[in-house]
């Protein structure tokens, strides 16, 4: 299990929502959105982040269609993850992230007098991503004084 600073993505093949959080808190933050189609410019920009957040490891949403088979994105995620682990020799773990940009829609525009921008809505959607993968882990133990 990762512990401490993790980096969560929402995989996009026009743009990679980003965003951060805290096995500790477990609590997860939208931070940016990496509009650049160029894998080398989305790994100088993810490079920042990284020497920046010195995180633990990587949490990346899987997308799949409402019926549970594979979305076409799936594959490119995971090799986008690939690339996040050899890169930096960090753990990466997956998360189902079917329909966390439209919930980040929704959550925008119950916020927000006028719509959002798409980058918004992509950092929004990894923080969603993020946060589910905080929710799941397991409870701390706590010791009885």
């Amino acid at each position: 299990m990762m512990e401490g600073t993790l980096i969560g993505f929402d995989f996009g093949s026009r743009r990679i929502g980003v965003a951060v959080g805290e096995t500790g808190t477990r609590i997860a933050s939208p931070l940016t959105a990496i509009d650049a189609p160029a894998n080398d410019a989305r790994f100088e920009a993810i490079g920042r982040i990284v020497a920046e957040w010195r995180p633990a490891g990587f949490v990346v949403g899987r997308p799949k269609h409402e019926d549970g088979s594979e979305h076409e994105v799936a594959r490119l995620a995971e090799k986008f993850a690939r690339r996040l682990e050899a890169r930096y020799a960090l753990p990466v773990a997956f998360v189902d992230e079917t329909l966390s940009s439209a919930t980040a829609e929704a959550s925008l525009r119950e916020t927000r007098t006028r719509a959002g921008r798409k980058s918004d809505v992509d950092a929004l959607a990894a923080a969603i991503i993020l946060q589910s993968y905080l929710d799941e882990l397991p409870s701390p133990v706590r010791k009885v004084t």
